[in-house]
């Protein structure tokens, strides 16, 4: 009854979450609107007994995708004013219809039976577990895993080339012209 209860009240902050992600109109809103909704996530995959995927939740998705996020945010220049005009005609009431539209479909697959926890998985102790994920991803994902930590090692020093010494980096060791 516990599971319920606690399901009930994090699938609610993350609606909330998720409203005020898409209504805010200032970025730093929707950007803690979506840092809400990856909390409750980490709380349904506790509930979930996936202990392991509800801290790489939070460590990765919460704490630096979101730190990504608000840099970005931050460098585009939050403080500027913008035209906050709607350019789409009728873009709201069509919003609400898809949305009421979900709604239905999320409260008939309430009346559906659920499963929730490891036991309905056959193997109560071992679904989300560090032991099985580290099995599957460094036995049978290795190279994926490896070629993706390369890829991203690579695209991270790219990015840093390109901001060092890029072709509109100024130097200031070059001569002024005229000089």
């Amino acid at each position: 009854m516990t599971e319920v209860i606690l399901f009930g009240l994090f699938a609610a902050v993350a609606l909330a979450g998720a409203v005020v992600m898409l209504t805010a109109r200032n970025p730093v809103y929707s950007a803690m609107g979506l840092l809400v909704v990856m909390f409750s996530m980490a709380l349904f995959y506790v509930l979930l007994d996936a202990h392991f995927v509800a801290a790489v939740q939070l460590l990765v998705y919460a704490g630096a995708v979101m730190t990504l996020f608000l840099f970005v945010i931050m460098m585009i220049g939050v403080d500027k004013r913008e035209d906050n005009a709607e350019s789409i005609p009728f873009q709201r009431p069509i919003t609400f219809v898809v949305a009421g539209g979900l709604a239905a479909v999320v409260v008939l697959a309430g009346y559906q039976a659920w499963v929730t926890g490891s036991d309905a998985f056959g193997t109560p102790d071992l679904v989300g577990t560090i032991e099985t994920v580290a099995d599957s991803l460094f036995g049978t994902w290795t190279i994926a895993f490896l070629s993706t930590v390369l890829l991203l090692t690579i695209a991270a020093l790219g990015t840093i080339a390109l901001a060092l010494f890029g072709p509109t980096a100024v130097r200031e060791t070059e001569p002024e012209e005229g000089a």
